[in-house]
């Protein structure tokens, strides 16, 4: 199953790689870093999975999916795909006055329509909303029974570490911290991060950015190389591919 949204470093060309790469022995799953949960949708469904994030208008979003997909629907059937609606909602999306739902229906657009899904500047494209409405009643399905919640990423590990839990990581990528709106993760993060996961009795899986930094903070587990086709706007030495980590515990 494929996620209904895109997100900045989403792991839509991955997720193969790192579910086939999940233990066999757990019987709880936690997406730390949720995003747009493609490492969820993709893989198969568990008896108690929890998804996480720290984006409130991302959590807000896949709330009102899971638990009010009709009224969502109904308010998306009035969207006409136009610069100035686009514009308007980004002053709009944040406002205390709108609902949740409107909340929820304006930053879906703002996400469909915006270029590379950055929720800046107008996409100038077709785009098929009415594919997307008749999708939302799947993943609605798909959430019925996943936790969502919205909390910073040391106590989501405190609060369902056990032996049996896999967890999977996905953090703001080292140096490319900056892209990822509303979000505030520096280098202190990165190295709370890497101590929490020190700490816990779960098994993890954690990706991240191939650099000299994250091989060495994490060089006492099983780390493996995988390489994509790049798509961030960022300068590497070689523009269309992109090298990552797979880190592991186990």
């Amino acid at each position: 199953m494929k996620s209904f949204i895109s997100w900045i470093g989403g792991k839509k060309l991955l997720r193969e790689n790192i579910v086939s790469m999940f233990p066999t022995n757990y019987d709880k799953y936690v997406e730390v870093f949720g995003g747009a949960g493609w490492v969820l949708f993709h893989k198969k469904e568990e008896k108690e999975e929890i998804y996480n994030d720290m984006n409130s208008n991302l959590i807000n979003l896949f709330k009102i999916v899971k638990y009010h997909p009709d009224a969502f629907i109904k308010e998306l059937e009035f969207y006409l795909n136009s610069r100035e609606l686009f514009d308007n909602m980004k002053e709009e999306v944040n406002l205390k006055s709108l609902t949740d739902i409107q909340k929820a229906t304006r930053f879906f657009i703002l996400i469909k329509n915006s270029y590379g899904s950055k929720m800046g500047s107008f996409g100038v494209r077709k785009r098929d909303i009415t594919k997307s409405i008749e999708y939302i009643k799947e993943i609605s399905k798909r959430l019925n029974k996943v936790i969502i919640e919205n909390l910073d990423f040391e106590k989501v590990l405190n609060k369902y570490d056990k032996e049996e839990t896999l967890f999977y990581l996905d953090p703001p990528y080292f140096k490319t911290e900056n892209y990822y709106k509303d979000i505030e993760f520096n280098e202190q993060d990165h190295l709370r991060l890497k101590e929490a996961l020190s700490n816990i009795k779960g098994k993890w899986i954690l990706s991240y950015n191939d650099c000299n930094y994250i091989r060495d903070l994490y060089k006492d587990y099983n780390i493996q190389e995988i390489e994509r086709q790049n798509n961030l706007k960022i300068k590497y030495e070689n523009n269309s591919r992109y090298r990552e980590l797979i880190i592991k515990n186990y």
